[in-house]
């Protein structure tokens, strides 16, 4: 029997948006990103085929803004094959109960995300006291109890393989979260980052209103743990990719996306990690 579905007690609408906010990019033939307020959505399958998925869902209260980004895309009373969550926060998760409800797919994530999936654990609080800007400031507002997606939530398959994305991988990418994950295909160099790494500050009201670009390590006031953020950007870096999709930001590519991920997993430290916060220890880097 399905187990009731429900957000947090916090989860409510915030109300941040940016210029992107509204517009998408067909980034290859199967890859389109779309911005929800000052999230990514993406949406990975040929609109041909007809056979596609959804990585990640939106904003608090986006569900029909998601619903009628996917039908302009792949037609009216169309639906994914699957959710895949790249992570748990709430800007990933924000519309996916109403999302399960409406098109009955279910949703896939890291084993580590589940207890934040599953109503067992709550996420850290922000940390507004982090290094960065106004958004860290609001970061309060933030929701971080855990959801409750009982049976609806499944684990990515430990293969590697990610359930409806063929050629694609999934990447264990922690920091951020502790089941965070990537997707690449090593066919193309396709990567989609989720917040393992950004492409606009985020931290910073200015530049995520205008969504200002420029590579950054994950959003700080959500960052617990540096050292695998650090290691996970490294190891992306180490695939070369030729284009990321991020889940802030504008997508990039090609001498841009290789000239800047690789300077940003050589300077982490200087580039990507707060000099305060309260999950901030220098010492360890």
């Amino acid at each position: 029997m399905d187990q009731e579905m429900n957000y947090g007690d916090d989860y409510k609408y915030i109300p941040t948006t940016s210029v992107g906010s509204g517009i998408g990019v067909e980034v290859l033939p199967d890859i389109y990103s779309h911005t929800i307020q000052i999230v990514n959505i993406v949406l990975v399958g040929n609109p041909s085929s007809g056979e596609f998925v959804l990585v990640d869902a939106g904003m608090p209260d986006s569900a029909e803004k998601v619903i009628a980004v996917v039908e302009e895309r792949f037609g009216e009373g169309s639906r994914p094959q699957a959710i895949i969550l790249t992570h748990g926060h709430f800007d990933h998760v924000g519309a996916i109960i109403e999302l399960v409800d409406h098109w009955n797919v279910p949703v896939y994530a890291h084993p580590n995300e589940i207890p934040y999936l599953k109503g067992e654990k709550s996420y850290p609080e922000p940390d507004a006291s982090v290094e960065g800007g106004m958004v860290a400031k609001m970061s309060p507002l933030f929701p971080n109890e855990p959801i409750q997606l009982g049976n609806h939530v499944e684990t990515l398959p430990e293969d590697g393989s990610v359930p409806h994305m063929p050629n694609f991988r999934w990447i264990h990418t922690p920091g951020h979260s502790p089941g965070h994950v990537s997707f690449f295909r090593d066919g193309d160099g396709t990567l989609i980052v989720g917040d393992a790494f950004v492409t606009v500050k985020q931290e910073n009201l200015f530049d995520v209103m205008t969504q200002n670009q420029e590579i950054s390590g994950p959003p700080r006031y959500l960052t617990t743990d540096w050292q695998a953020a650090k290691q996970s950007v490294e190891n992306l870096a180490a695939l070369d990719p030729k284009v990321a999709v991020t889940g802030h930001g504008l997508p990039m590519s090609g001498k841009e996306l290789k000239e800047s991920l690789n300077m940003l997993a050589r300077d982490f430290d200087s580039i990507a990690v707060p000099d305060f916060g309260k999950y901030v220890d220098r010492e360890e880097h």
